[in-house]
């Protein structure tokens, strides 16, 4: 299961989940990705069984990125304690979640639209926030790529 070798400190504060995802809310490995449409904590255990439920079903064919890392630690006081006596021991780990994280990506020439959204359907049921598959379009991959040699062009002509 997934959790930082060495952290700075061994309890953190529970913070808050506001705004959308500023970094990682694009697809950077694969074709096909899963995206959170709300926020929460995932937790290191329920990425490890998403992860599963979708490799039993890929057949180890593809490739999958996990694109969140559990690095907050989540502490627990024993049952039936009294109040006080300060803060709980850490018993799990989780990452923080926001709208328009990418949470797995997906890809390789095995894989075909239909089995990453079947993989990545058993993926989100095991999952507590609400999610999206998404995926690259080829047509819109080549047209930005077309744009950005013709954005180059027409500076290269400025410069002469």
């Amino acid at each position: 299961m997934l959790s930082p070798k060495r952290t700075k400190f061994r309890k953190q504060h529970r913070g808050r989940m506001r705004g959308v995802a500023s970094k990682g809310n694009t697809i950077a490995f694969g074709q096909f990705a899963l995206q959170a449409q709300d926020c929460g904590w995932v937790t290191a255990r329920q990425i490890e069984a998403s992860r599963r439920a979708m490799t039993r079903y890929i057949k180890r064919g593809g490739q999958i990125w996990i694109r969140i890392f559990p690095d907050k630690p989540v502490t627990m006081r024993p049952a039936e304690t009294r109040m006080g006596s300060g803060k709980g021991n850490p018993e799990f780990w989780v990452a923080v979640v926001k709208p328009g994280r990418i949470l797995f990506e997906m890809g390789g020439e095995d894989i075909t639209e239909e089995i990453a959204k079947e993989a990545m359907r058993l993926a989100q049921y095991k999952l507590p926030v609400k999610t999206k598959f998404i995926s690259i379009d080829k047509n819109l991959e080549n047209s930005s790529q077309e744009n950005t040699i013709n954005s180059k062009k027409s500076q290269e002509e400025v410069k002469k």
